[in-house]
């Protein structure tokens, strides 16, 4: 008789791809006894938990600040669950050139390295406990992860550093049968765009992706173990591209793009 409850984790649960990865979790795992969502807007938050086929349980709260850590451990510590996957999908991006969006803010482009990094270092250092074999974590890369990008500086070195930490993480965790992926789409049709700004190019619209694709091509990638889930022929070319042709070039090519 099992008597741990098996449950999955999602940050970045109220909306866009977060949002999506917890509708479609309570079908990649059929015996799931809880989702634990984690976001800031408490109304979209229980609105999922209204449409959800797997019970969910509320963490409302910010990652920038700490009290929703604490309710997160309080609540590992006493259920004691047995965490099937973890999704680090809160994020969030910001497009325009460093010192005209350090002009908008002060802080939000340290947020935005905070929430991107260190709060999904810090999710992920305290959930892998209660993780065992066969236990999967998915982090939310980006394409842009692929090299660096002119008019999305800090968002592309963020997304970078997601890709590498979850491609050495998952070699460290490999013998412990827990497998992480990377998952790292282009443009998606999110709210993404009311934050970081419009889409510009003609590219990004012609390859602008689909939440429920994107979320299906990444659960399917995680349960093949792969190491990175990227979507789409455009995408999967960006990236090899990124590997050959040499960053220089491409950033040049990018400052045609955004004069």
């Amino acid at each position: 008789m099992r008597l741990q409850m098996r449950t999955a984790v999602v940050t970045g649960a109220s909306s866009g791809i977060g949002r999506e990865f917890a509708r479609q979790l309570g079908y990649f795992y059929k015996d799931l006894d809880e989702i634990w969502v984690i976001a800031r807007r408490a109304e979209r938050l229980e609105a999922l938990k209204k449409e959800s086929r797997v019970p969910v349980r509320i963490f409302e709260g910010d990652l920038l600040k700490k009290q929703v850590y604490k309710e997160y451990h309080r609540s590992l510590k006493n259920l004691c669950p047995d965490v099937r996957m973890l999704v680090n999908s809160a994020g969030f991006g910001k497009s325009g050139s460093f010192i005209n969006i350090a002009g908008e803010g002060k802080k939000l482009q340290t947020d935005m390295v905070d929430l991107n990094c260190r709060a999904l270092t810090r999710m992920t250092q305290m959930t892998i406990p209660w993780m065992g074999k066969g236990g999967r974590i998915i982090n939310l890369a980006s394409a842009a992860a692929f090299c660096p990008q002119n008019g999305f500086a800090v968002y592309a070195a963020t997304k970078a550093y997601v890709l590498s930490f979850s491609r050495a993480l998952g070699s460290e965790l490999k013998s412990c049968g827990i497998y992480v992926t990377a998952v790292c789409p282009g443009p998606v049709d999110t709210e993404f765009f009311s934050v970081s700004g419009e889409l510009t190019t003609p590219l990004k619209k012609l390859t602008l992706a689909s939440a429920p694709g994107v979320v299906r091509k990444a659960l399917s990638d995680s349960r093949k173990k792969r190491s990175v889930s990227v979507y789409g022929a455009g995408m999967k070319a960006a990236r090899l591209g990124a590997k050959f042709i040499p960053h220089s070039l491409i950033l040049k090519t990018e400052e045609l793009f955004t004069k």
